[in-house]
């Protein structure tokens, strides 16, 4: 009977199941022995089980008794996860924290800074997505989560506050046996139609806007790694962030692309800390930007 279940007697319950006895279990809780041996008689009672066979020296488990410490170990950890959770948030902490994140993120120099959150903010909830590319934007506006680290593709929207952390440089390859590679001079807009081209897409939104488009055969793509496998395999070209082809380049499993009048930016894409205007960051995620800031701006 869950409404006669407290959370006191799931403490004495594992109490006694840490410290061997009734009587250590009592000393742990500064409490008389007779109210350890009532307040789990009562749990007993009213939950209608047997949970200490107390025949021997010391009182030993049961079968049941055993499954339910384990029980009450992850029920009493929660109801500390909810005590802090609201702790922190009489504090002026949000009660949680989701970030979304595009695909062309490089996540290295993502790491310290989110691992330094969870130092900082140890009860806070932090909810992490990867979306397709424009995913994060979209996610942004539907409320659905709090900051972005992500693209802008044309440029910064009106309703979006964004600071710029780092730029991503960009490079367009293809395999070895793709006609691109062996064109042996830049690329026009006319070489590249032809050719299957593998994009990245938001899949909830397909139809989006496409940038960097040279043709009409395009393979759409959510994430990164998939499109590496087809692109590995000589079934299209595309570009891809330097940092995730440095190594096939130098090993002859992918060949770069030199493509003329490239509108791609030679100094790479900005990644940009974003999150909507009217949509201020709590304590935690003012924190998160500020260190992004620190460590990714120079």
């Amino acid at each position: 009977m869950i409404g006669s279940l407290t959370l006191d007697q799931l403490r004495v319950l594992v109490a006694i199941a840490d410290t061997g006895s009734f009587s250590a279990a009592g000393r742990r809780l500064r409490r008389v022995q007779s109210a350890v041996s009532q307040a789990v008689a009562n749990l007993e009672q009213v939950q209608g089980v047997v949970l200490f066979d107390r025949q021997g020296h010391r009182p030993q488990l049961t079968e049941v008794g055993r499954v339910l410490v384990d029980q009450a170990r992850l029920v009493l950890a929660s109801a500390s996860r909810f005590e802090a959770v609201a702790a922190s948030t009489r504090a002026g902490v949000e009660p949680q924290l989701a970030i979304a994140i595009d695909p062309l993120v490089p996540t290295a120099p993502l790491i310290d800074s989110l691992r330094a959150l969870s130092q900082a903010f140890p009860d806070l909830p932090v909810h992490f997505s990867t979306e397709g590319l424009g995913g994060s934007l979209r996610r942004l506006r539907s409320d659905s989560a709090a900051m972005a680290l992500c693209l802008l593709l044309p440029g910064v929207p009106e309703d979006i506050a964004a600071y710029p952390l780092l730029r991503t440089p960009m490079r367009a390859v293809a395999a070895p046996g793709h006609p691109l590679a062996a064109l042996g001079r830049p690329a026009t807009q006319g070489d590249l139609a032809p050719h299957v081209q593998l994009v990245l897409s938001d899949p909830a939104d397909p139809g989006g806007p496409n940038y960097g488009v040279a043709g009409t055969r395009l393979w759409r793509f959510a994430d990164l790694g998939r499109r590496m496998d087809f692109l590995l395999a000589g079934f299209g070209w595309c570009r891809m962030p330097e940092h995730l082809v440095a190594t096939a380049i130098a090993s002859g499993a992918l060949i770069a692309i030199e493509i003329r009048d490239d509108p791609t930016p030679p100094e790479g894409l900005t990644i940009y800390a974003a999150h909507r205007r009217d949509r201020a960051l709590g304590v935690a995620g003012r924190w998160l930007l500020d260190d992004l800031r620190r460590r990714l701006v120079h």
